[in-house]
């Protein structure tokens, strides 16, 4: 490991392994007998357990936020910009747990985890799921490693939305609420992307039903398009034309060399979709994005925000993207006019920024100096 890593980073982190024999009932109504979540923890919980910090996924996320696995891991976790010793959710402070969801294929109890009433993987059985569901999996992590309430609960985008949820369900464990990149509900253009890269899956001849997994193959044609798709609304155009332009990475514009001409955006989305459909299970992915889809904070509360904010008892931090178009600043201006008119404490930052959605994963100074100043507040600091 080199010593440029061991000052960035929190060095090697190993996955835990909790399981729970306890039925757990789901928002459908459907109950698991028992089920098991991975997680990572970073940091050291304190005497009286009240410098916990939750770190909730993406749509794609998992379990390893921070570090790396083995001293020849040459990636770290996907949000190690921000976690570790120093950066704003500081591990010589916070005493962080990041896990798989429930429902995830990488190490938690998911589609491709076998069902224990069949013996074989569940694949397109598995129960849907919805945002409570996880934040009620959280909980019982919470009770397994005796956190009563949390300084905080943190989420970008998808986990934006659980961290809200966790304010709602459970008002009392939890002291702040960081919603990053989010929104109350998805608008009608998110919930057509979505079901266009569930198409793309759905469509490919090797997706069999989701029936694929007991066949030992994949729709990995299928699943790397809606990989593409989505990641085409996580850029922005400034992100793309800086990053690609029209830059060519094969052919010319030759006479007759037309068929050879490949621009190097082709190349990139081409590669991001071939990666993740080497990792990421299908079923998982149509599983997440329906869950997205149906999370709508007030539906239970009349349809009215202000009137779920009010069961809230935390202070709130709200951060959004300039060029964020997937959620925009508008949405998160939604959520922050919501928790004033209930007269919860909400802090609201918008930063601007050429990355798109996915600038709340990356070390932009003014998102940084911004997150950095709430969780030393987190902290006691403010």
């Amino acid at each position: 490991m080199t010593a440029d890593r061991d000052r960035r980073s929190i060095g090697i982190v190993t996955p835990q392994l909790a399981r729970f024999d306890k039925p757990f009932t789901l928002a459908c109504g459907k109950v698991l007998a028992s089920y098991e979540l991975v997680y990572e923890t970073y940091g050291e919980l304190n005497a009286d357990r009240t410098n916990a910090v939750l770190v909730c996924h993406a749509l794609s996320g998992h379990h390893h936020a921070a570090g790396y696995h083995s001293e020849d891991d040459r990636k770290p976790g996907w949000w190690d910009e921000c976690i570790g010793p120093g950066k704003p959710i500081d591990t010589d402070r916070f005493f962080v747990v990041s896990l798989n969801n429930l429902g995830g294929c990488h190490g938690s109890t998911g589609p491709t985890s076998i069902n224990p009433d069949t013996g074989k993987p569940w694949g397109p059985n598995f129960p849907p799921l919805r945002a409570r569901d996880w934040v009620h999996s959280q909980a019982r992590l919470a009770d397994r490693l005796g956190i009563d309430c949390w300084a905080a609960v943190i989420g970008g985008s998808l986990g934006g939305m659980q961290a809200m949820r966790w304010a709602l369900e459970y008002p009392e464990r939890l002291k702040h609420c960081v919603v990053i990149a989010a929104a109350m509900k998805l608008s009608a253009q998110n919930l057509a992307f979505n079901e266009l890269a569930r198409q793309a899956i759905i469509s490919d001849p090797a997706f069999e039903g989701g029936n694929y997994i007991y066949q030992q193959t994949t729709p990995a044609q299928g699943l790397a398009l809606a990989r593409m798709v989505g990641h085409i609304t996580y850029l922005s155009d400034e992100a793309m034309a800086n990053k690609f332009g029209r830059d060519l990475r094969s052919g010319s514009f030759e006479m007759g060399d037309e068929d050879n001409i490949e621009f190097q955006v082709q190349s990139y989305l081409r590669y991001q979709g071939s990666q993740f459909s080497g990792s990421f299970d299908a079923n998982t992915y149509i599983l997440m994005t329906r869950a997205l889809d149906y999370f709508d904070l007030a539906r239970e509360y009349d349809h009215d925000p202000v009137k779920a904010f009010r069961h809230a008892r935390c202070s709130f931090f709200v951060a959004s993207f300039s060029t964020d178009w997937r959620f925009s600043p508008a949405r998160s201006r939604e959520i922050v006019n919501a928790l004033i008119a209930a007269e919860r404490p909400v802090t609201y930052t918008e930063i601007e920024a050429d990355e798109g959605h996915d600038a709340f994963l990356m070390p932009i100074p003014r998102y940084i100096e911004a997150f950095t100043a709430y969780m030393k507040r987190v902290g006691g600091d403010g």
